[in-house]
């Protein structure tokens, strides 16, 4: 079944009457006029662009929130680790340091997750602070403990 295609489509050229018009031999199933079909990509452009106003703030979203996370955790893990220490330090460790502040080591396994930085005790008389502080500050703030020993 032969169908007319609108002149949009079609790739003939108008004859001077002597020459034999040029068939356009396509065969199509329903034919879409040039309307419709400019209609449909202005549509498609529309949905495009909205999809891609709603996709790419949930973007940046979701890499905002990783980053929060990454600090929480870091947070989280620095505040056990310090908790951990001090309940030692309180239960009697503490009394074999001398006066001052010295650079503490931890032997936590955990401690290889933390950004960079380094953990600090400082002893006046009976009152021990331990503190992890980080080296840089990229939203983790320093973590303190403070305990009067016996």
């Amino acid at each position: 079944m032969k169908i007319r295609i609108p002149r949009c489509f079609s790739k003939s050229r108008r004859s001077r009457g002597d020459e034999a018009p040029i068939k356009n031999s396509l065969e199509t199933p329903h034919v879409v006029s040039c309307n419709k079909r400019g209609f449909l990509e202005v549509d498609l452009l529309v949905g495009l662009a909205i999809l891609t106003l709603a996709v790419v703030p949930l973007g940046y979203s979701f890499m905002r929130e990783r980053q929060v996370l990454r600090m929480e955790y870091a947070r989280s893990v620095a505040n056990e680790i310090v908790d951990g220490e001090m309940e030692i330090l309180a239960a009697g460790a503490g009394k074999s340091f001398p006066e001052g502040s010295q650079n503490y080591s931890v032997h936590a396994h955990a401690a290889d997750s933390l950004p960079p930085g380094h953990f600090q005790l400082t002893k006046t008389g009976n009152h021990l602070r331990l503190e992890w502080m980080p080296d840089e500050r990229r939203g983790v703030s320093a973590v303190v403990r403070e305990v009067t020993i016996p």
